[in-house]
């Protein structure tokens, strides 16, 4: 599928409902963090892989995979597997409102990616949005140690793991970037979930000791099947498309990126209306202000500025 560049941030912003709600669906499947992820991108990996079959030929999603070769491999191992293993443990430590917050400073890590391999700096506007943004996660990192202090620990272990998602998923984005322009969104993001399926199934399997057989999914209980089963197609094979292609044919991939600092927004509306027992602390609340008032500042910096150099004219 090829996302027109007028549509690119549209498909992105539905991209990120998608991963908005996520957290959510994953804490309310009552599945533990590590076999909620192999079960995610199982799923979701074969329901984009069939999608690509259908649309494309067995041809096109090969493609990628035969011209990456190893570098593919690898990519799609520490972009998908390891990043999305760390996101779901995170949920077995803090809360969805915590998770979602810190996920969204993807932009900042892109941003930071672009730069380091494409030789491409930030902006002002991106920098000051991503000290911003940095703040924002601070006062979840604070609001862990707090806990940590109590004897819990809880929260600064999984606001740890949510960093590294970020970081890596942020790092994989721009790396794949170039293999999604050569071959396509769909073929690529099917083929490298695909991928990212067979190394969480192989190390949760060994380090957790579960091996996850898809032909039982409905042998659970039936609310956890079907939990699972929306984790897969909505939130995984859908959301991957739309975000991946959406920053693919952005003409501004960090600026596309920035749609992501709605997330926690979208994530904490959908835990304090439906998950049992969530609550939103004062920190929370003041990480998710920072974060999401970054997006506004980045949206209209360059009309903050031109109003400010024509005054200094005037």
């Amino acid at each position: 599928m090829i996302i027109p560049a007028r549509y690119a941030y549209a498909a992105a912003f539905v991209g990120v409902c998608g991963h908005a709600s996520s957290e959510f669906v994953a804490k309310v499947s009552g599945v533990g963090g590590p076999e909620a992820s192999v079960w995610r991108y199982v799923i979701g990996g074969v329901g984009l892989a069939i999608w690509a079959l259908i649309s494309l030929g067995p041809t096109a999603l090969w493609r990628p995979v035969r011209e990456g070769g190893a570098y593919f491999w690898l990519v799609s191992l520490i972009g998908v597997s390891a990043t999305y293993l760390a996101f779901h443990w995170a949920l077995d430590f803090a809360s969805i409102v915590q998770v979602a917050t810190v996920v969204t400073t993807i932009p900042i890590f892109v941003a930071l990616a672009n730069w380091l391999i494409n030789g491409q700096p930030p902006s002002n506007a991106k920098i000051v949005t991503g000290v911003a943004a940095t703040f924002g996660v601070l006062l979840l990192i604070t609001d862990g140690a707090l806990d940590q202090l109590g004897g819990s620990g809880n929260s600064l272990y999984g606001v740890l793991l949510a960093t590294f998602c970020a970081a890596a998923g942020s790092f994989y984005s721009v790396l794949v970037k170039p293999i999604i322009g050569k071959h396509g969104a769909l073929p690529t993001t099917a083929a490298s979930l695909c991928i990212g399926a067979l190394g969480l199934w192989l190390a949760v399997g060994v380090f957790w000791s579960i091996w996850v057989n898809p032909a039982k999914l409905f042998d659970r209980p039936a609310a956890e099947g079907w939990w699972l089963l929306t984790l897969g197609l909505w939130n995984t094979t859908i959301t991957q498309l739309l975000w991946f292609g959406g920053l693919a044919a952005a003409p501004d991939i960090t600026r596309a990126s920035y749609l992501f600092f709605l997330k926690p927004v979208i994530a904490a509306a959908l835990a304090l209306a439906f998950v049992a027992g969530a609550t939103l602390s004062v920190l929370e609340a003041a990480a998710i202000v920072v974060v999401t008032g970054s997006v506004f500042i980045e949206i209209f910096w360059d009309r903050i500025v031109g109003r400010r150099k024509a005054s200094a004219r005037g």
